[in-house]
């Protein structure tokens, strides 16, 4: 298991809208994520999720072509070796890799619960 999990706001405000954002905990512990995607999500986070001041500018050099939330996403999984990086946009994951960052992205953490019996996809009888 990675040592620190970050998440972009995009698993966030998905996993919010559909009433799972629980699973996130179930799955992961604690999650960590910038300023930048608090602000992004705009929602009441609970304790679980903790919110991570950067050590490094490297997000600055990432904004010129990603938006805030997933370059500082970037930048905190990058500033942790054993990272997990949860983020849904191609450009953001393709530029995380470059940087040895490991990624999931929200359909990649359903799977990851349902593998380990948290989540039912069908819930009918």
């Amino acid at each position: 298991m990675p040592s620190v999990i970050v998440s972009d706001t995009s698993c966030l405000i998905l996993f919010y809208k559909i009433g799972e954002l629980d699973l996130l905990k179930k799955l992961f512990g604690k999650i960590h994520i910038t300023d930048s995607v608090l602000k992004e999500f705009n929602q009441k986070i609970p304790d679980w999720i903790e919110v991570v001041e950067l050590t490094t500018d490297l997000q600055k050099g990432l904004s010129s072509y990603l938006d805030k939330g997933e370059a500082t996403a970037i930048s905190l999984a990058a500033e942790h070796e054993n990272s997990l990086l949860i983020i849904d946009e191609i450009k953001g994951r393709k530029a995380a890799k470059e940087l040895g960052i490991s990624v999931t992205g929200s359909l990649g953490v359903l799977v990851a619960a349902k593998k380990k019996d948290i989540f039912r996809l069908l819930n009918h009888s």
